[in-house]
């Protein structure tokens, strides 16, 4: 399935891209070597040593709102790394058949990250313009700050910004009685964690937290990107935890396979007990040359 349902909110994956992104140890230095067995073949490549992964866009319908958790790569992008620059994909015919854009109300950036605000904007005969033209876009004020001036924020930050459409946040944002945004530092400044509690289902949608299923069972292994280390293990620690306490849906950014996960306390540890139902994607969104 593409959709779930966690209470009364539903959750749609919209892929950009799937498949191998690189070395598993690029973006994961602490996963050892050889690399767990189990991690494939959904999140790793034993014959390659790569990390099988998705950049995707998650569709929320909560309180008679569209509500997109983070939006992707984003085409036509110059970009000082490589893996992002230059991704030609039909992402957003895919995410229109989901939903029209102009009908998106709310773009939640976890962190500002090339990877995470592509789409915020679209080139249109040479100049970047929304995306999503009616919506709220929710950036933290302190990733705003950090990135201004780089590359993606001037294409996938400013734009919208500069058309009055975004909302910066500090200590937290409540979007509706279901949907509500915090704090989790270290792998930027800014990032944020978006709970969802609707009845008595949970879930929590945590962008960077986690790159790899391994950091549930390896909450101090940080990714090569968390920019301030000590303050990324405790943000992971602290939402590990309640999310094991609360039986919350751990939904990361960029997992392949199922894409979310259930977890429970392992000692100082955490274990995954169950896979959400969504379908492993195929191979999308390749043609980036």
């Amino acid at each position: 399935m593409d959709t779930i349902a966690v209470g009364d909110v539903e959750i749609t994956r919209v892929v950009e891209r799937h498949g191998e992104f690189g070395p598993l140890r690029t973006f994961v230095p602490g996963v050892p070597e050889p690399a767990p067995a189990w991690l494939a073949p959904d999140h790793h490549d034993p014959a390659t040593g790569g990390m099988i992964a998705a950049a995707q866009t998650w569709v929320l319908r909560s309180a008679g709102r569209t509500v997109l958790v983070d939006t992707g790569v984003g085409n036509d992008r110059v970009r000082t790394n490589p893996v992002f620059a230059g991704w030609h994909t039909d992402f957003l015919e895919r995410l229109s058949a989901v939903v029209d854009p102009a009908d998106v109300d709310v773009v939640v950036n976890t962190h500002v990250h090339a990877d995470h605000v592509g789409w915020n904007t679209r080139n249109a005969d040479g100049t970047w313009v929304p995306t999503f033209p009616n919506a709220t876009y929710l950036i933290h004020r302190a990733d705003h700050e950090h990135f201004k001036g780089t590359e993606v924020h001037d294409d996938s930050v400013a734009p919208v910004l500069d058309a009055g459409l975004v909302t910066l946040w500090e200590n937290g944002f409540r979007i509706d009685d279901n949907l509500e945004l915090e704090a989790a530092p270290g792998h930027t400044p800014g990032s944020a964690v978006l709970r969802l509690r609707s009845g008595a289902d949970r879930a929590v949608f945590v962008g960077d937290m986690l790159h790899s299923p391994y950091q549930v069972t390896d909450p101090l292994c940080n990714s090569t990107f968390c920019l301030d280390p000590g303050q990324a293990q405790a943000s992971r620690l602290r939402v590990l935890g309640r999310a094991a306490d609360q039986h919350e849906l751990v939904v990361p950014a960029h997992f392949g396979g199922h894409g979310a996960v259930e977890i429970r306390h392992d000692g100082p540890r955490f274990a995954i007990t169950t896979w959400a139902d969504f379908a492993p994607p195929g191979k999308l969104g390749t043609d980036h040359s």
